[in-house]
């Protein structure tokens, strides 16, 4: 695994996954090209295929491939777009929406893979466009996949500021429905946290809040040669909360802030281990299939984790190792 750290490999996404070491990766994060959206100029390339449903089952044969490199703790970030059918033999009726994304969803459901967000990445500049029928696309889907119910997600790392603040104590059972809630359904979150809060009179979390799944992000325009640019502020957000700072460099679980609280406020400590292991630990590392114009690995690098990636263009993957290395000597 170190011959491929930080560093793009080029190649094909599948072939070179399979090259890669079991259980050494802690997250992916990735973009693969969308369903006859571009054309990368790549007879092999993912994206061009006739019917969506092929579309779908390529990126699932990528996955099964991430899910084995990824650390028992991985998660797999997938962030897809949608377009409209232009025939019936891609997949809907023609002008009707694909459904890529959920194609792609649920034929990873039925590998196994637990789908915890479709976090919603809604574009406040988005493309231009001049149809009439129907309402600009402004948002694009981030999906949240994880191998086991129990992994590495740090929440407290993304946390945002609360709206609000502090006010008086909430007397019990003010501002709540009855104790009788006969309408909760079994699956219904429960408010007994935010209740015991507001008697406190407390806001929320300490650190801030959880951001929530809809991240409001502004598109960037393409670097060098490649046209979809993946923002790096949602980059970083995603890294931040899914590839640990340190792990252990043994059995390679990760290292973990513990917090301490202080009265109404709460400080992060340094990170530290969750197994017995003896030794300094190593950076996290992050794993792009698709890393194009390589926002990833610059992400990455800002954060100081590792990471890999793989490009099939080899014009992509020089321009994306450029912008690493002005990165590195900024």
């Amino acid at each position: 695994m170190a011959k491929s750290l930080n560093r793009i490999l080029v190649g094909d996404a599948l072939a070179t996954l399979k090259k890669l070491e079991t259980a050494s990766v802690d997250m992916c994060l990735t973009s693969p090209p969308y369903f006859r959206l571009r054309d990368y100029g790549n007879g092999e390339q993912l994206g061009l295929e006739h019917r969506v449903d092929d579309w779908a089952a390529a990126i699932r044969d990528i996955a099964r491939e991430v899910h084995r490199v990824l650390v028992p703790t991985g998660t797999l970030w997938l962030n897809l777009g949608d377009t409209y059918a232009m025939h019936p033999r891609q997949g809907a009726p023609t002008k009707s929406l694909l459904l890529a994304p959920e194609r792609v969803a649920r034929l990873l459901q039925q590998d196994g893979w637990i789908l915890r967000n479709s976090i919603v990445w809604a574009k406040p500049n988005p493309m231009p466009s001049s149809v009439r029928d129907r309402l600009t696309a402004a948002h694009e889907v981030i999906y949240l996949f994880a191998k086991q119910s129990r992994y590495h997600f740090d929440l407290d790392a993304i946390r945002l500021p609360h709206a609000s603040r502090p006010g008086r104590r909430a007397p019990p059972g003010s501002r709540h429905p009855p104790k009788r809630q006969d309408w909760r359904g079994p699956n219904a979150n429960r408010t007994n946290g935010l209740r015991r809060l507001q008697q406190e009179g407390k806001i929320g979390h300490p650190l801030g809040k959880n951001p929530g799944d809809v991240w409001t992000v502004p598109t960037v325009p393409g670097t060098g040669s490649h046209h979809a640019a993946f923002p790096r502020a949602l980059a970083e957000r995603c890294i931040l909360a899914g590839t640990p700072a340190a792990r252990c460099r043994t059995c390679r679980m990760p290292w973990v802030s513990p917090i301490r609280r202080l009265g109404q406020t709460a400080v992060r400590l340094a990170v530290q281990p969750q197994c017995s292991h003896i030794g300094a630990p190593e950076p996290g590392v992050v794993l792009d299939p698709f890393i194009g114009s390589g926002t990833t690995a610059v992400a990455a690098e800002e954060l100081d984790r590792n990471w890999v990636g793989i490009e099939l263009n080899a014009t992509y993957a020089k321009e994306a190792t450029q912008r690493v290395e002005d990165v590195r000597a900024a």
